[in-house]
């Protein structure tokens, strides 16, 4: 009969738990879907600031950013990277990601609506770069040490453990 391949949720690194293919899976997926809804506060607030108030697009595109990225930040740390990282910290990393980031979106969506590129479409090409490397940034640098170190990511690394230990 053939042995039954045991499943690894010890931490293959120190400090970084092995994640199975449905938990990286699960991540992309959740990860997708908070960034969707970020990017919904992001243009709903951008517009108004742009329609409503008729600030310049850079003002307009800092708002909706910031709004944004304390959503994103919020929701991704507990229910997607489930960590229980010190906040702070994880938010100074993430701060320095958008020290980096807003600056250099900023000055390109003014540049490309300066030469006439629609604000919307610029809008949209940022966010979807801004999407890949934050959720590489988020992944490997900002959690990367403390994924499933809350209360939900513990239960499920448990539960992994208890289903390897029975097969």
């Amino acid at each position: 009969m053939k042995e039954a391949k045991e499943r690894t949720v010890s931490p293959s690194v120190p400090g970084r738990p092995k994640l199975t293919k449905k938990q990286n899976f699960l991540q992309a997926v959740k990860f997708t879907l908070f960034s969707i809804s970020a990017g919904a506060i992001q243009i709903i607030s951008s517009t108004i600031c742009k329609e409503g108030f008729h600030w310049p697009p850079m003002a307009c595109y800092i708002t909706g950013l910031v709004l944004s990225v304390l959503w994103n930040f919020t929701f991704n740390r507990k229910f997607t990277f489930k960590s229980a990282n010190n906040v702070p910290l994880a938010m100074l990393k993430v701060a320095g990601y958008y020290a980096v980031f807003s600056p250099l979106s900023t000055w390109w969506v003014g540049a490309l609506t300066r030469i006439g590129w629609n604000y919307y479409l610029v809008q949209i090409g940022t966010m979807l770069i801004n999407f890949v490397t934050e959720f590489l940034f988020d992944r490997f640098v900002v959690f990367g040490k403390s994924i499933n170190t809350n209360a939900l990511g513990k239960k499920e690394q448990q539960k992994l453990l208890e289903e390897s230990k029975n097969r």
